[in-house]
């Protein structure tokens, strides 16, 4: 019998093995865009045979509660993944995370339920103990934290509240003072072998510095705070696994943790920003924008004058950003690419690491309507080239385009890098109206003696454009 619960063991460590594998080739895959639909296929893989595992596993009971559970959650999953668009992709992402958050604090407080706090322990014994109070401590925390900043950021981006930071006095003070209560609340805690009240008067605080944490950081920081979260996430899944002592969840969970990490680095260096400053909520905050200052007149453009610029252009580049998300523009962007390419014109795609709302927020979307791979340049390889380039088409993006970035050391974006678009021959703005981007900054684009607004709908603008070609 022991033999066969040695054997049985071995083949869930085995499989768990497996299934961390395909977790790291789904994360191999999703880092080029040529192998992303392999690395999603991977990622299923994995997940699949986590979950028989588990279910398997002989020492997890009430199979049948779990197999209802995956059933509710499938449907929900499947339901929302066909009524869900594009635009919407970065809200769903800050949701879901909020429920990993949610899974870290219950899991967290059923391992402290599930301890006897009243047994008298060997000194190696109460070691051990202490570890696992730790972990519970921990992982109900950044589960919290995680859960209310993952509302908040969903609220900001579907536009339910206000996507301005918000700006409480000695808000950063107040960040630091709940960290350091925290901290002390985990020392009672574990002196205390668990029982004292400190567990839940830290959920209180956490949730409370979940929501502010994120309730204090600008609109403009926003495809940021979703790789920030999502780093959260990994961590909590990570605490959980410890509190379980379940060895995939706590690859998986570090995984999704680290690169996450390295994933909000890489962006807040594309933004020229301090991470440490960027959740702190000081980026786009404490800068005054002068509304009143005068840019000059802007020049305004149809659709059968754009067809003119680009029937004589020799190369253009189209810079997309979260209005042609929302105009659901790709589809006629690719026809017009097509067409472009077919007279013979060298046509590519700028994309700043920013753009949309989501970090590859308009790679999905590009890739969605069949645009080719190849002509899809991120900025550092695009940016020299628009000396050289004849027409740029700005189809929705605003403050990634914007000069103020290089030339306004007073803006809220001064040094974030920026596509400069306005080096070109010829810049056309495509744009609802002359109203701000996300972060609330006028652009200067739009007034420069190169550039012509085109003002509608993108995706309509678009197919008139097409159409006069």
């Amino acid at each position: 019998m022991e033999s066969t619960q040695i054997a049985s063991n071995g083949f869930i460590s085995a499989a768990y093995v497996v299934a961390a594998v395909f977790f790291i080739f789904s994360l191999a895959g999703l880092s080029k865009q040529e192998t992303a639909k392999r690395g999603n296929l991977f990622g299923m893989i994995g997940m699949a045979i986590a979950l028989l595992t588990t279910i398997i596993d002989p020492r997890v009971s009430n199979v049948f509660v779990i197999i209802i559970a995956m059933v509710i959650g499938s449907g929900i999953g499947l339901k929302l993944a066909n009524k869900v668009e594009m635009t919407q992709m970065p809200e769903l992402v800050a949701i879901l995370h909020s429920f990993v958050g949610l899974a870290a604090v219950l899991v967290g407080f059923n391992s402290f339920y599930d301890a006897d706090h009243s047994l008298v322990l060997t000194a190696t014994q109460q070691t051990a103990m202490n570890i696992h109070l730790t972990e519970i401590f921990l992982g109900i925390f950044i589960g919290a934290v995680t859960f209310t900043g993952s509302i908040v950021a969903f609220g900001k981006l579907s536009g339910m509240i206000d996507s301005s930071a918000l700006m409480l006095p000695h808000r950063h003070k107040m960040n630091l003072a709940a960290g350091i209560f925290s901290f002390f609340l985990l020392l009672g805690f574990v002196n205390n072998g668990g029982a004292s009240p400190a567990l839940y008067i830290m959920t209180v605080v956490a949730l409370v510095f979940g929501w502010h944490l994120v309730a204090s950081i600008g609109g403009a920081d926003m495809p940021v705070v979703v790789s920030m979260l999502n780093s959260y996430s990994g961590w909590a899944a990570a605490a959980a696994g410890f509190m379980l002592s379940n060895d995939l969840l706590i690859i998986t969970g570090a995984l999704v943790g680290s690169s996450g990490a390295i994933l909000s680095y890489i962006m807040c260096k594309a933004m020229n920003r301090s991470f440490i400053s960027v959740i702190a909520g000081g980026f786009g905050t404490e800068v005054v924008v002068d509304e009143d200052k005068d840019y000059g007149e802007h020049r305004e453009v149809n659709a059968e004058g754009v067809a003119d610029l680009l029937r004589g252009a020799k190369s253009v580049i189209i810079a997309p950003g979260y209005g042609m998300a929302v105009a659901q523009a790709q589809y006629p962007v690719y026809e017009l690419t097509q067409q472009l390419i077919n007279k013979g014109i060298k046509v590519r795609f700028a994309i700043h690491p920013v753009a949309g709302r989501l970090p590859g927020h308009m790679n999905v979307l590009l890739a969605e309507a069949k645009v080719p791979y190849d002509i899809v340049l991120g900025m550092e390889e695009i940016n020299d080239d628009f000396s050289e380039t004849d027409v740029v088409l700005v189809i929705g993006a605003n403050d990634t385009v914007n000069p103020a970035a290089n030339d306004d050391p007073n803006s809220p974006i001064a040094g974030m890098p920026v596509l400069e678009v306005w080096n070109a021959k010829e810049v056309v703005v495509f744009k609802r109206s002359m109203n701000t981007g996300y972060a609330g900054v006028q652009n200067p684009l739009f007034f420069k003696e190169n550039s012509q607004m085109l003002f509608g709908d993108a995706k309509e603008t678009t197919e008139q454009i097409f159409r006069a070609l």
